[in-house]
């Protein structure tokens, strides 16, 4: 197809996908009987995915205008687009398809398990993008927190940290720790900042948190870097760890959280004694 094609194309594509969603999806009134335009409002819609409402109508309209692959990416998690779907918004839009999605998995393959596991003592945990915890080892269960008896919604790093009083007591220097991962939930709100999963975690951390309904609005972004993590432990007292963050290759949207016991305050037999007595038990 030509040009012209191309962008006439590309805004019946926006308007059929923008028209499909629901305000309810996003949390929004839907206006009752005051609603003549179905699905989501154009600036719904630009409000959500973070853009220009100016500029979006321009897109949709089919006007000739520069697309960054970030604005479009923004839009095509917006407008819950299958990767097909997302594929085609490129094509129509920039001429070019996008660079392939990297999404994580809920289970852990058996490699990077045994990998965990093989850390022993050393407790370690694994990520995905949205900071959920979907993987660890035992003695991350006798460091930190029995993960295997919390709900999916609570094993997620940034609401253990601000909701979880075991947690909060657990690291020494707590408000350093929790302010660097709120930057770090910030930064990924990048990727998913219109995506409703994003959005009720963000809202419910506001309404369970003092600390992070005060420190949010600072709009600190930034990845979580203390390498020297200190934790005060209820049976073993303090330990001090060396905390590495490592990026798994197959699946670049997974990290692993791995915590090396450091020749500090008698740490390493404190952790070999807490991790090896539930075997023993």
């Amino acid at each position: 197809m030509n040009e012209a094609q191309r962008r006439a194309e590309l805004s019946h594509f926006l308007r059929t996908r923008r028209e499909r969603l629901s305000p309810e999806q996003f949390q929004l009134p839907n206006g009752g009987k005051r609603r003549r335009t179905p699905g989501l409002r154009r600036e719904e819609l630009a409000m959500l995915a973070g853009v220009g409402l100016t500029w979006y109508v321009k897109l949709e309209q089919g006007q000739d205008i520069q697309v960054s692959a970030q604005v479009l990416e923004s839009l095509a998690r917006t407008l819950h687009l299958t990767p097909d779907e997302r594929t085609y918004l490129f094509l129509l839009a920039r001429a070019h398809p996008p660079m392939p999605l990297h999404t994580s998995h809920p289970e852990l393959s058996d490699k990077v398990q045994t990998f965990l596991d093989d850390l022993h003592p050393s407790p370690a945990f694994v990520m995905n993008d949205r900071l959920d915890i979907v993987g660890w080892n035992h003695a991350a269960t006798r460091v930190f927190i029995d993960f295997a008896a919390l709900s999916t919604w609570e094993r997620h790093f940034v609401w253990l940290l601000f909701t979880n009083e075991a947690m909060r007591r657990l690291y020494v220097h707590w408000e350093l720790v929790a302010q660097r991962a709120l930057g770090l939930f910030r930064a990924a709100g990048g990727l998913h900042a219109g995506e409703g999963w994003f959005i009720e975690r963000r809202e419910k951390l506001i309404e369970a948190s003092e600390e992070f309904r005060a420190w949010w609005p600072r709009h600190d972004v930034g990845e979580e870097h203390l390498k020297r993590k200190e934790l005060c432990h209820p049976t073993a007292g303090l330990l001090t760890f060396q905390a590495l963050m490592l990026q798994i290759a197959e699946d670049p949207g997974l990290t692993i959280s791995a915590y090396t016991p450091l020749p500090v305050g008698n740490t390493c037999q404190k952790l070999e004694e807490l991790v090896n007595a539930s075997h023993l038990s």
